[in-house]
C-alpha cells in the first residue's frame, strides 16, 4: 500500500500533531534552495528548502545523515518527489529521518505548479470576485485603468505573492490577499457611506501592484526570487510608475477624451489613487512615503493590516507548537502566543 501524498502544509500539521512519532509520506515539491554550510566547529551540512506553492519548509541535512550524499545532487529549481519518514521536535518543525527522491515528470510538474484542485477553484473564485468588483466601479476612469491592468498583467498577477514572508507569501498569494480585501472594502463602504467606494476598490487593486515585480515567481517556479527593480525601487515606487504609465496610455489612445469635462477632474482622481498606494503601510517608518491623509487611504491601510494579521493568526494555528491546550507558541511577527478562537454557537439538534 503506497504512502499518502501530503502537501508541505499537511506534513507540517501532521508532524506537529504526532508529537515526535514518525510520519511516513510522499511529497511533491520544488527545491527552492540547497546551500552547503558548516557549523562553528566546521561540521558540514546542507540547508535544504522545499516549496509547493502552499508552504515552504527548511531542513538541515547533516553530514552523517543517510540523505546527505543524495542531497548534494538536488539543484535549486528541480521538481522532485520525496518519499520518506519525517518527525518533529519542539519549535523546529519537521525533520527528515529518511528520504528517497526522483525528479517529477513534465505532467507532474505542471500539476504541482497549478496547485491542488481545491486551491485552483479558490483562486479562480478570488480572481472572478476581483473582476466583478472592478467592473462594478461607476467612475469610468478608475474602471478603465483597473481593466487595463487586469488585461495586461493577469498572468503575472495570478502568480505573484503578497509578501516574502509572514502573510500570503506564496504563488497566487496576492490574488488571495486582494480579493479578501476587496470583499471587506465592499461591505465597509456600505457601512461608511461617505467613502468614495470607487476609489477604495481601485486602491485595493493597485496598493500592492508593484509586487508583480518585487514578489513574483517565474512561470516555472515557486521561489520568490529577488529582482533588481524590486530591490532598488520597492513595490510602492513600482506601483506609482505602473499606474502613471497605464493612465498615460489611456490618455494617449483617446480613452479619456470623452471624460475631459467629468468632475472631479481626471488628474485629481489619479493623484488620490496614487496617495492610496503611497500611504497604505500607514506610517513612514514602515515604508510609506506619506501617512494616510484621506478617509479612503485610512480605510485601505486598516483593511490591508487586518487581512495580513488574520492570515498570520491562521498560519500560527496551523503550524505553531501547542504550549498548552489551546495555546500556541508565538510566531513572527506576532508579539505573543495565540489562543484558540471561540467556536461559533450552534443550537443543539
Amino acid at each position: 500500500m503506497s504512502e499518502p501524498r501530503l502537501s508541505l502544509a499537511e506534513l507540517k500539521t501532521q508532524v506537529a500533531a504526532a508529537g515526535g512519532a514518525p510520519v511516513v509520506a510522499i511529497l511533491h515539491a520544488q527545491v527552492l534552495a540547497r546551500t552547503a554550510r558548516a557549523t562553528r566547529e566546521q561540521k558540514p551540512y546542507f540547508d535544504l528548502e522545499l516549496g509547493d506553492g502552499g508552504a515552504h519548509l527548511r531542513f538541515k541535512i547533516w553530514s552523517n545523515h543517510p540523505f546527505y550524499s543524495a542531497c548534494a545532487s538536488l539543484e535549486p529549481g528541480k521538481f522532485i518527489e520525496g518519499e520518506g519518514e519525517f518527525a518533529g521536535h519542539g519549535t523546529y518543525g519537521p525533520e527528515i529521518r529518511s528520504l528517497r527522491c526522483r525528479e517529477l515528470t513534465d505532467d507532474e510538474r505542471e500539476e504541482l505548479l497549478l496547485g491542488s484542485p481545491e486551491r485552483r477553484v479558490r483562486l479562480d473564485h478570488d480572481f472572478a470576485d476581483i473582476v466583478r468588483l472592478m467592473e462594478s466601479i461607476a467612475d469610468p476612469r478608475l474602471r478603465a485603468v483597473g481593466g487595463l491592468f487586469l488585461e495586461r498583467f493577469e498572468d503575472r498577477f495570478r502568480r505573484a505573492a503578497a509578501a516574502r514572508s509572514y502573510h500570503h507569501a506564496r504563488r497566487g498569494g496576492l490574488v488571495e490577499h486582494v480579493a479578501q480585501m476587496m470583499r471587506a472594502a465592499d461591505v465597509l463602504c456600505v457601512v461608511y457611506a461617505q467613502l468614495n467606494r470607487d476609489l477604495v476598490i481601485s486602491g485595493v487593486l493597485f496598493h500592492d501592484c508593484g509586487k508583480l515585480w518585487e514578489c513574483c515567481p517565474s512561470e516555472q517556479a515557486f521561489a520568490i526570487e529577488r529582482t533588481e527593480s524590486g530591490e532598488l525601487l520597492g513595490h510602492i515606487n513600482i506601483g506609482f510608475e505602473l499606474v502613471n504609465r497605464l493612465w498615460s496610455d489611456l490618455r494617449e489612445n483617446g480613452t479619456f477624451t470623452p471624460w475631459q469635462a467629468l468632475t472631479p477632474k481626471s488628474d485629481l482622481v489619479r493623484q488620490h489613487l496614487l496617495h492610496l498606494i503611497a500611504s497604505h503601510h500607514g506610517e513612514m517608518q514602515f515604508g510609506s512615503p506619506v501617512v494616510p491623509k484621506t478617509p479612503e487611504a485610512m480605510l485601505l491601510h486598516y483593511i490591508d493590516n487586518l487581512d495580513a494579521r488574520l492570515e498570520m493568526l491562521s498560519g500560527a494555528y496551523a503550524s505553531a507548537p501547542e504550549l498548552a491546550p489551546g495555546i500556541f507558541d508565538r510566531v513572527a511577527p506576532l508579539t505573543s502566543p495565540v489562543v484558540q478562537p471561540l467556536p461559533s454557537w450552534r443550537a443543539e439538534v
